[in-house]
């Protein structure tokens, strides 16, 4: 699929002011120091902005996706004391067995779904604040199925794996938006497990215009050049789009 690429024109700060002159928790979490590439930069330019309200990120497997998502996040926390993070999976797994075969109770089924975000957390933060955060309700984990009804104020929402969203679900997720939130909307056309019923580039290209942009709403694209986690993987991906762009033209 060929996704356009949005440049976006923002005021220019440095990074690192941003972070420190914005801190009110009277317990700072300790947040690791990554060097960010001009691109991630960018990105945190963006989610930093006080005007910004959600940022749909596109990209492949291994793209910092969800890393950059956190990483802002948890600099949030730091800023105001008020946030709690939300983060949103959907129920749909790759595999043939689904939730209702594993044992426990909904939050022990839930939990496999939660291990991006944990080895986020243990990467970006020591062990103790991340599970500070999660026993004291700082953050929170709840299936996209749960949501209706609710209504999000100074939070930060994580919405993770967002290709298997279906359009309905994206619909309920946005409709939560209340004051003084964030959304990170974030997901990987290629890898729906859902196929055509994927809502995520539907809505991801609806709001991917000037007029999102004045609201607050913009569409941010990571490429095969941005993944970090490895270089095979670069190869992977770039080798799965070939196939799938001569799939598409037979």
């Amino acid at each position: 699929m060929s996704i356009k690429k949005k440049k976006i024109q923002k005021e220019k700060h440095d990074l690192n002011d941003i972070i420190s002159n914005n801190s009110f928790k009277s317990t700072k979490l300790t947040i690791k120091n990554f060097n960010l590439t001009e691109k991630q930069k960018s990105f945190a330019q963006i989610a930093f902005d006080k005007n910004t309200k959600i940022v749909f990120i596109n990209g492949p497997a291994g793209s910092s996706k969800t890393f950059l998502a956190v990483y802002c996040a948890l600099h949030m926390l730091n800023m105001n004391s008020k946030y709690e993070i939300k983060y949103i999976r959907t129920i749909v797994e790759s595999g043939e067995r689904g939730l209702g075969s594993l044992p426990g109770t909904v939050d022990e089924k839930f939990n496999p779904f939660m291990i991006p975000l944990y080895d986020k957390l243990d990467e970006l933060i020591p062990m103790s604040q991340s599970k500070y955060l999660e026993t004291s309700g700082i953050i929170e984990a709840l299936p996209v199925n749960f949501l209706r009804g609710a209504t999000w104020n100074e939070k930060i929402i994580i919405a993770d794996e967002s290709q298997n969203y279906s359009s309905k679900e994206l619909i309920t997720l946005l409709t939560r938006i209340g004051e003084n939130t964030k959304m990170f909307i974030c997901g990987d056309a290629m890898q729906s497990d859902i196929g055509n019923k994927s809502g995520f580039m539907k809505v991801y290209d609806l709001f991917n215009n000037k007029e999102s942009e004045d609201k607050g709403i913009y569409c941010f694209e990571f490429n095969e050049e941005d993944i970090m986690r490895s270089e095979i993987l670069k190869y992977i991906v770039h080798s799965c789009l070939l196939y799938t762009s001569d799939a598409a033209d037979e």
